[in-house]
């Protein structure tokens, strides 16, 4: 039986808490599209993408209609394309072949322009990381990412120090633009095959040949349903998470069904991360602050993060039986008004955000750095960044975006839902020779659970 009560709820949650349903994915396996011809292998990319997802955007729009539930994201997710480009070389032309088609398609995101090369480079890997800076660059919707660790192979060193390189590479080809070549790169540890979000998302071997996945949003919602509850005690407090993350996880799973079986393709997953935006009243360092911090970065920062993602965690899987991605609070400085307002004050420092990424569900994500960081500085806090992923079994990334030009304290720009980017400050002291070294940092004991 309908509650009136709850629709109520969900409508005032859509209308004045900034609900939403951040991103609709569809995963599409390219590998039947494999050819030693580039040319011809992205004529079959292009056929295959544009025939799977002609209906996506429509789709996506006849559901916010329907429900009134808004759909911020309509992205496509592929097979990574050095997997794809190995028989044939040439992977520019693939990257230009995804932007055509996200221009035919309407979509917002096209990812997969991406690598996995965790434990080392295999045919077709090196290729297509060179190419990224020239990739992004020359295109508008395409996003890259590349895995360069995991618990089971360790850490490919010579990978990072590569990955640093074409990062900072990436962002002086389009200083123009806001240095936004480096804000479509994210290079993971431990990468799911199933994640809807950008950059990070492509589309894993093991996954079905076209599936949608779903990305929901809501820390606005979790902010408000703390503030009703100013006494209630840490006990209390996870609770009220975990029954606002089941009702924000609910619509994404009912949204993700329905696009399913509008699409006739399967239904993957929904990914239960808290993605904020620059949106006030849509921060997940404001849901740490309603716990109790007088701002994000004070001591206790950590805790109540572990806090608020095992919570999100517990009320989503009660909410789905399909549930992947990355799946917890996400930490982004610049999508993030409260995080953005730390930073600026000055509670939140690089090392803060490092530490908070031991818990949360990704890990440094859009930090503006200095025009002048070395390519081995960012190839160091890759590296540190890897090695929290790899020790605990999650997930961790890095997107980070040296702001060509400008200095500590000054304000890159992105606009929209990227926001602004406080530029932050790093260590001084250097890291060059630990990146110079090369080979792989090996795997953990705890990898050995056979």
């Amino acid at each position: 039986m309908l509650n009136t009560g709850d629709i109520l709820e969900t409508i005032k949650m859509i209308q004045e808490e900034n609900l939403d349903i951040r991103t609709i994915t569809m995963g599409i396996s390219l590998l039947d599209c494999i050819d030693s011809d580039a040319d011809r292998a992205c004529g079959k990319v292009y056929e295959k993408m544009t025939r799977k997802a002609e209906n996506l955007v429509r789709t996506g729009e006849e559901i916010e209609k329907q429900y009134g539930i808004p759909i911020i994201n309509k992205r496509i997710s592929v097979t990574p394309i050095a997997m794809v480009s190995a028989a044939s070389g040439e992977p520019i032309k693939y990257a230009r072949t995804l932007q055509r088609v996200a221009e035919s398609t309407g979509v917002n995101y096209i990812g997969g322009y991406s690598a996995l090369v965790h434990k080392g480079f295999s045919a077709g890997d090196k290729e297509l990381i060179e190419s990224i800076p020239e990739a992004l660059a020359e295109t508008t919707n395409v996003c890259s990412s590349v895995n360069i660790g995991s618990t089971k192979a360790g850490i490919n060193m010579d990978a990072v120090a590569i990955m640093g390189r074409i990062i900072k590479e990436a962002s002086e080809k389009t200083r123009d633009d806001h240095c936004f070549g480096a804000a479509k790169i994210v290079v993971f540890c431990n990468a799911p095959e199933d994640n809807p979000f950008m950059a990070g998302a492509f589309h894993g071997v093991g996954e079905y040949d076209c599936e949608i996945n779903v990305g929901v949003s809501g820390p606005g919602v979790v902010r408000a349903a703390l503030a009703k509850h100013p006494d209630a005690n840490i006990s209390e407090i996870a609770d009220v998470i975990k029954k606002t993350a089941f009702k924000i996880t609910r619509m994404g799973q009912l949204v993700g069904t329905e696009a399913s079986r509008r699409l006739g393709v399967p239904f993957g997953i929904v990914d239960l991360s808290l993605a904020p935006t620059p949106a006030v009243g849509d921060s997940v360092a404001h849901i740490l602050e309603e716990i109790g911090l007088e701002s994000c970065g004070a001591h206790g920062t950590t805790a109540c993060l572990a806090l608020l993602n095992d919570a999100v965690k517990k009320g989503g899987v009660m909410a789905s039986s399909h549930v992947g991605g990355l799946s917890g609070a996400f930490i982004p400085v610049s999508e993030d008004a409260g995080m953005i307002d730390a930073v600026n004050c000055g509670s939140l420092s690089l090392e803060k955000l490092e530490a908070m990424t031991a818990v949360c569900s990704v890990g440094l994500d859009m930090i503006a750095v200095p025009g002048d960081t070395s390519a081995e500085t960012i190839s160091a806090i890759i590296a540190d960044e890897a090695a929290i992923g790899m020790v605990n079994s999650k997930t961790t990334a890095v997107r980070i975006i040296p702001a060509i030009g400008m200095k500590e304290g000054e304000t890159l720009e992105f606009g929209g839902l990227f926001g602004s980017g406080p530029v932050m400050s790093l260590s001084k002291f250097s890291s060059a020779k630990f990146i110079s070294r090369g080979g792989r940092i090996p795997a953990p004991l705890q990898s050995l659970k056979n």
